[in-house]
């Protein structure tokens, strides 16, 4: 059996047991290095599958495992292998505001990640991490049915859907996961077992920016591979401003962020719109939509987007009633500005009564 030092996250119990399979005794320790104290928990009675295991979530998650000097009250101190974060990763440098911002999503993460235990390598995860973290917020979104969503459609209950294998074929910046899985049918029976491949990319904002003085939006243009695959003859689309949904932020602050890096936006204020999946059949996505209320003066068009993330995009300021035109004509053809664009020729004469 082995004693440990964990530090970070992991001193959460709740993450811990999910990469532990189990909880184990601990009692709150510290690691003094050269120039500061750890704050974390000694964790006693490790099997060698459980030190493995843990090995695996530390490497994909970026921790470094070292030999360190461990002081707990129940003893002056003795050396054990420690899990740290890297020198300057300040994510939980005041664990109490990481739990309340941070713990759900990593516990999803974590999950996630120990299900690919042994089936891939902690590397690959690693790569990957700040992804699997926008999945891991958007499965704490999902568990979260809001009232008066089941007024039609049957009320699932547990062991409605089994999964009984999952495998990752793909799993780069977005990921394919493949299930064999039955689930309840309406006769009360289990359906046979089917292969079945989802998209997985994490839920995403898009905010259509809107000045109900000049009664104008802002919507963006740029390139645009799904279309460019498909084989369009013009693959550069008219969008609203969107993003995916970093873990640990909610939908509101990845509008107002994203609308800060792609159109150099600070909006007034976020009207929520509809959430929806945009295709259930084959992917994971949902999609959480705001109007923004912001000054949209003629010289709040221009050119915008992050180089790191090699977006290349236009913003343009024109009227609603143009907005709604090139719906009408097809050149606005994709679903979320649509969307967003409908809902506001209802809700416009409110939100400009309300000035």
């Amino acid at each position: 059996m082995n004693d440990v030092f964990l530090a970070g996250p992991l001193r959460d119990e709740v993450l811990r047991a999910i990469v532990l399979e189990g909880a184990l005794p601990s009692e709150d320790a510290q690691v003094v290095t050269s120039d500061q104290a750890v704050e974390g928990v000694m964790v006693s009675g490790l099997s060698a599958l459980q030190l493995q295991r843990l090995a695996f979530y530390a490497d994909a998650s970026g921790l470094e495992a070292a030999e360190r000097l461990v002081r707990a009250a129940a003893h002056g101190g003795r050396n054990m292998l420690a899990f740290l974060a890297p020198d300057g990763d300040a994510t939980v440098r005041d664990f109490d505001d990481w739990s309340r911002r941070w713990a759900e999503t990593f516990r999803a993460t974590a999950a996630a990640v120990m299900a690919q235990f042994g089936a891939c390598s902690p590397e690959e995860l690693r790569r990957r991490w700040g992804q699997l973290l926008t999945r891991g917020g958007a499965t704490v979104r999902a568990g979260d049915l809001r009232p008066g969503t089941e007024a039609l459609r049957r009320q699932a209950a547990p062991q409605d859907v089994v999964s009984q294998t999952r495998r990752w074929p793909y799993a780069n910046y977005f990921a394919v996961e493949e299930h064999d899985l039955c689930f309840r049918r309406f006769d009360g029976t289990m359906s046979a077992a089917l292969d079945r491949a989802i998209f997985i990319s994490g839920d995403a904002a898009v905010v259509l920016p809107y000045d109900p003085v000049r009664d104008r939006v802002m919507v963006i243009e740029q390139f645009r591979a799904g279309p460019y695959a498909r084989g369009d003859a013009n693959p550069w689309l008219i969008e609203t401003v969107a993003g995916r949904i970093d873990g640990g932020e909610t939908p509101e602050e990845a509008a107002r962020r994203e609308a800060e890096e792609e159109a150099g936006l600070t909006l007034k204020a976020l009207i929520a719109g509809p959430r929806y999946y945009p295709s259930p059949a084959a992917k994971a996505e949902y999609i959480y939509s705001f109007v923004g209320i912001a000054d949209l003066p003629d010289s709040a068009a221009g050119l915008g987007g992050l180089a790191s993330e090699a977006e290349d995009i236009r913003s343009h300021v024109i009227s609603f009633d143009r907005l709604m035109a090139l719906v009408d004509s097809g050149e606005i053809d994709n679903a979320p500005l649509q969307l967003i664009a409908f809902w506001l020729a209802r809700e416009r004469p409110r939100i400009r009564a309300d000035i």
